[in-house]
């Protein structure tokens, strides 16, 4: 890599000398994302008779145990597909329900809709390499840049035979396909939780969770590799068939397609091309690398178009008085940990597509390329040449659902005397049917201002911020209490889950963590000091870490519990998709009795499916 006035500024100069010839961080303001109104205008909106399904894994140090609790819900969000619920005139599950999708529901109960006989379910993780950075391009292990290719690893270290080899399975129970798919939803089942597990635990912990599954459904042009060029700007090379071979075996142009993201962190979808990369950045010529300072006005309003970074030129008009861009920024203000964390008034700069990006990729008829051309959404198109009069969906046939950092308590149904319940707590027309909240019962009852507020302001508006202190994304141990439970947000000096939801704040040493969402109990606790125990949270004996706390109060390298920080880029998301976005807690209530309606994952896979039914045929 050439070393251009970027490097030779962080040693020595200072941003003036070099401003007049660095290409740092130009072009980086908002990215179009067009628009084309609705999804396929003019094909199908509803009665779906097919229905594919993708699961975007994270596949991080910390994921381990999710994915084996996604794994376990697996046979749930099979059954409740090919087998449906059979539900009474009021939408309440029968007390008996049906073995298999032939049998009959009881008199006075109804099919939630007719049994999927038509499937198709992949995997992919949340892998797609350092962008151009020197990290996460497979030194460590392949899956560190997975692609947004369809995985079929298993958790045994070999693959799952997937249909026709093609990366997905095939639910085909009448036998109708050439050669037949899978009929026994058992074995389905098997082999779907082993590729969840098989997703692994060594990829990219710059999880890209939305452009994953972004670049495999929606991106018209996938480049296949990037180079960096003399100017240190990543340029996309060539065009990555393998995604779009198996975007059009995998996606039909008429069925329903549900997305299931499951990632315990916020979103880091970076930017492809220019000089984004640099975000991902650890190391210059052996040295550590850290990013250029935020000009003074990103700590006043990170929306000024005066916010920028020391390393771009001033704004038109902007005043550099204040600017402290004679050095980089330390270790203490630039922690790898944290290079996706409230990057604007951090940086100056929003590394990261912007959330509308995905927005427009699930909804419109037409999106940018990546050199920014509109051109046709492959989710709104008939992919198969073979077959030139399939209907084609529209936007109504979208759902994306997301296991990720919210407490359960917040989102969950409520009984009648007002507490969080997801066995029996009412929906909007007083059913008792549990699980969580539907997105019109999100927005009726305030939860978005409870579990996510408005992020664009949260540095200029205290009135912004989430209600629920616990969704607020700090490093300094936080304040206040939650508003469904009441339960005071516990300082680090508190005892064993002293806040039920979180346990207590904690001392985040090296300024490289932020305090959790919420917490939940390992199946199986760790011993943090034995060797090979990989991303294990309790490995620095003397931390005050919630995580590590016995029941006595002491700590040790012991960890006996899982985190989860907030997912802000996901809820902004699913609260822009209104009906087709499904919010679910990674933080489980229980992991003892799976008979129950609260066991693990089983509620996110019930609100996904049941805001499904209504596109699907009756």
């Amino acid at each position: 890599m050439k070393a251009t006035c970027l490097f030779a500024w962080l040693a020595v100069a200072s941003a003036a000398a070099c401003a007049p010839e660095t290409t740092l961080f130009q072009g980086t303001g908002t990215t179009t994302t067009g628009s084309g109104g609705s999804g396929g205008s003019g094909g199908q909106s509803g009665a779906a008779t097919r229905v594919d399904l993708l699961l975007a894994v994270d596949n991080s140090r910390s994921m381990a145990d999710k994915q084996q609790i996604l794994g376990l819900a697996v046979p749930t969000l099979v059954e409740s597909l090919v087998n449906p619920r059979c539900l009474d005139a009021d939408g309440v599950p029968a007390a008996s329900q049906p073995s298999g999708a032939g049998q009959a529901c009881a008199t006075g109960t109804h099919r939630q809709f007719a049994p999927v006989t038509d499937l198709h379910v992949g995997v992919l993780s949340t892998s797609l390499g350092g962008h151009g950075a020197s990290i996460c391009e497979g030194s460590v292990d392949p899956s560190e840049n997975d692609q947004g290719h369809l995985l079929s690893r298993d958790d045994q270290g070999g693959s799952v035979a997937t249909y026709e080899s093609l990366g997905f399975l095939a639910w085909d129970p009448d036998q109708v396909l050439s050669p037949p798919g899978e009929s026994d939803p058992g074995a389905l089942s098997e082999d779907l939780a082993s590729m969840v597990r098989g997703v692994g635990q060594v990829g990219c912990g710059f999880e890209a969770t939305l452009e994953s599954w972004y670049r495999f459904l929606v991106e018209p042009n996938p480049h296949s590799s990037i180079s960096i060029d003399a100017q240190n700007n990543a340029v996309l090379v060539g065009t990555d068939y393998t995604v779009l071979d198996q975007r059009r075996a995998f996606l039909r142009p008429d069925s329903a397609l549900a997305i299931l993201m499951l990632s315990d962190e916020n979103d880091c979808s970076m930017r492809d091309g220019s000089q984004y990369y640099f975000a991902a950045q650890l190391q210059v010529n052996g040295s550590a690398y850290h990013l250029p300072k935020p000009r003074a006005a990103c700590a006043v309003d990170p929306n000024d178009p005066c916010c920028r970074s020391c390393g771009q030129p001033p704004g038109a008009g902007c005043s550099t008085a204040a600017d402290d861009c004679t050095t980089p920024l330390g270790a203490l203000d630039d922690h790898v940990n944290l290079r996706c964390f409230d990057q604007k008034a951090r940086f100056g700069i929003d590394f990261l597509y912007p959330v509308d990006r995905y927005v427009t990729g699930l909804t419109a008829a037409i999106v940018p390329d990546r050199q920014g051309n509109l051109v046709p959404n492959p989710l709104f198109t008939n992919l198969d040449p073979t077959d030139p009069d399939a209907d084609v969906r529209t936007a109504a046939l979208v759902f994306l659902g997301s296991i990720s950092g919210v407490p359960w308590q917040d989102i969950a149904r409520r009984d009648a005397g007002g507490l969080p319940d997801l066995a029996a707590g009412h929906d909007a027309k007083g059913a008792p049917v549990g699980g969580f909240k539907s997105a019109a019962e999100l927005v009726a009852t305030g939860a978005w201002d409870l579990i996510l507020g408005t992020p664009e302001f949260y540095h200029t508006s205290p009135n912004a911020l989430p209600d629920d202190p616990l969704m607020r994304e700090s490093i300094a141990p936080r304040s206040g209490a939650n508003p469904v439970t009441g339960d005071l947000v516990a300082p680090p000096s508190a005892g064993p889950m002293a806040n039920p939801i979180n346990g207590h704040e904690y001392t985040v040493a090296g300024k490289g963590d932020l305090q959790y969402a919420c917490i939940f109990p390992l199946p199986t606790p760790r011993d943090c000091s034995q060797p090979g125990q990989v991303a294990c949270d309790c490995d620095q004996p003397g931390s005050d870490n919630p995580l590590c706390q016995e029941a006595n109060g002491s700590y040790g390298t012991t960890q006996f519990r899982a985190k989860a920080y907030p997912g802000v880029r996901q809820l902004s998301l699913l609260k822009a998709l209104g009906t087709h976005g499904v919010v679910g807690s990674i933080c489980p209530p229980q992991l003892t009795d799976e008979a129950e309606l609260d066991y693990g994952y089983v509620p996110t896979v019930r609100t996904l499916v049941e805001a499904m039914a209504p596109q699907l045929a009756k």
